[in-house]
């Protein structure tokens, strides 16, 4: 299939979300200039996704059962038409410039093979301390945050999957999602291990703040099933590459 070389093609997962749902796409409606497409991917929800989907004129991937994380989000990268993929949970709310400046990033060497911008809610690097109290206030302060400048990207050896921006060339090389690691968990440490390993680089844009909840789609398991998981995927990358995926965890 032929791409848009100027779209991105913006593919969230999602399920039994339409709350969270809603507010990540009003936002990428408001704050996104750039060209783009929405792909949702709905993991078989019952709360009115597709319903929503189909009145708001968003394209659709309806799944007939839950399939996790992963393979949703293969099957939308298969859907896209842009030449920039990105990946974001529907927990994600985007903010003024988020994507001109990840673009500007991912364009500014050969070698970078993703992006993704830094949250008040992440693991290691990404996460930055914020005070907020409400979502109004956090944009503002995210649009001040927001000036592209090179000098706050940093290479890492990880990058959290809430938001992930890469070209289609890079997907080609690397190919998509190990869909081994369902429903979820260390895919996408296993897919920056993979980038790295074909040689890319990847970068954590500080002057890109988006908002994110956390762990959404997660909290619908009991803890225990959610340990049960995590040890699992966990012991998985150990097993495939035999390093351990928490050295990868940088702190600022």
């Amino acid at each position: 299939m032929n791409s848009d070389i100027n779209l991105t093609s913006i593919i969230i997962p999602t399920y039994n979300g339409l709350h969270l749902l809603k507010t990540c796409i009003e936002s990428i409606r408001t704050y996104t200039s750039e060209p783009y497409e929405i792909i949702v991917v709905d993991n078989a929800s019952t709360d009115g996704t597709s319903q929503y989907c189909i009145r708001e004129k968003i394209t659709f991937v309806s799944l007939p059962v839950n399939m996790g994380f992963p393979k949703a989000c293969n099957l939308g990268l298969a859907a896209a038409s842009g030449n920039r993929l990105l990946l974001l949970n529907n927990d994600v709310t985007v903010t003024a410039n988020w994507l001109r400046n990840m673009t500007i990033a991912l364009y500014s060497a050969a070698d970078i093979g993703l992006v993704g911008p830094v949250t008040n809610e992440a693991s290691g690097i990404q996460k930055v301390e914020i005070e907020f109290q409400n979502k109004a206030e956090f944009q503002q302060q995210a649009a001040v945050n927001n000036v592209s400048d090179p000098s706050r990207w940093r290479e890492v050896k990880r990058v959290i999957g809430m938001c992930l921006l890469f070209t289609r060339d890079m997907m080609r090389n690397v190919g998509v999602l190990d869909e081994a690691f369902s429903p979820g968990h260390y895919e996408d440490d296993d897919y920056c291990y993979r980038i790295r390993a074909a040689g890319y680089r990847l970068i954590v844009c500080a002057d890109v703040l988006v908002h994110h909840e956390g762990s959404a789609s997660f909290k619908k398991h009991s803890t225990e099933d959610i340990s049960e998981l995590i040890d699992r995927n966990y012991r998985l990358f150990i097993h495939k590459w035999q390093v351990n995926p928490h050295q990868f965890i940088e702190e600022m």
